[in-house]
Order: C-alpha cells, then structure tokens, then sequence
C-alpha cells in the first residue's frame, strides 16, 4: 500500500482525467457542428419557404419585360437569391415545367398555361473546407430543400 500522510492514491490513475478529456473533446466538437448546421439548415428552410411563395407569386406570374418561361425563371431566381441574401452558405436553383407535362396519367388541363415552378434549396455546411499542412478536406455533401409550386401565367394571383 502506497500512501502519504496526505491520504491514499492509487497507482496509475494520476492521469485518467485527461485522457478522458482528450478522447471526449473531439466528440463534443463534431456533435456541436452538427447541431449548428442542423440548425442553421432549418432556419434557412424556413426563409425559403416563405421567400419562394411570394417570389412565384410576384415574379412568376407576371415577370417584368419579356413574358417567357425563362424570363419568369431568372426574375424568381433573382428574387430568390436576393431574399436569402443572408444565408452565404445556401445556393438556390429555379426551374420551371409545364403543369400538364408533369402530371402522372392522362388528365384534363384546365388551363394550358399552368406552370409548375421547382424551386431547390441548397446548404452547405460549415466548415466546407479544412485546410491543414499537406491535408486538405472537402464536406462531401450538402443538403437540399426542394418545393414547387403551380400557377397560371394568366391570371395573377392564382396558385393551385
């Protein structure tokens, strides 16, 4: 039994509390970015959601100048982007289809001009890029938010 008048200690336990804190820290790091771009993800879906409803309504449905399908793309897209100007992380992408090529079976289209607008929200998460002295790691994915919306090109206003 090993001892000092300053009490009892076991043989080699002197320095379990560091190594404990050194293979815990590194888990407690990696857990805290991916709640932190968890939620950073969230909050941007959330923006998007909104931003891409009054974008289509506004700009899709009547684009300034030129009234063409790619002319009503890129005033959503710009839109778009504009909204979420505060998102540096987040990249968005707007296409558009034609309601009636899309749909499954034969129907009958209402309006020939309905128009399905697809707006794709891209994240990508921090850190994206490590660099270290001869390594350098790239994030390997991204994560996406995707919603569509359908309106005629005619009648102002109308989502279906």
């Amino acid at each position: 039994m090993r001892g000092d008048s300053r009490g009892w200690r076991p043989l080699g336990r002197d320095g379990q509390m560091t190594v404990e804190l050194a293979v815990v820290t590194p888990v407690v790091i990696v857990v805290a970015l991916i709640v932190l771009n968890l939620m950073g993800f969230i909050e941007a879906c959330a923006a998007f959601d909104q931003a891409a409803l009054d974008c289509v309504v506004a700009h899709g449905v009547a684009p300034a100048g030129e009234q063409s399908e790619l002319g009503a793309v890129q005033e959503v897209a710009s839109a778009l982007e504009g909204a979420l100007a505060s998102f540096d992380r987040c990249e968005v992408e707007v296409r558009a289809e034609r309601a009636a090529e899309t749909g499954q079976g034969a129907s009958f289209v209402i309006s020939p001009l309905l128009t399905r607008y697809v707006c794709t929200l891209t994240y990508h998460p921090w850190p994206s890029l490590l660099r270290m002295p001869g390594v350098s790691l790239v994030a390997p994915f991204s994560l996406t938010h995707e919603c569509s919306f359908v309106v005629d090109r005619y009648r102002p206003g109308v989502v279906v």
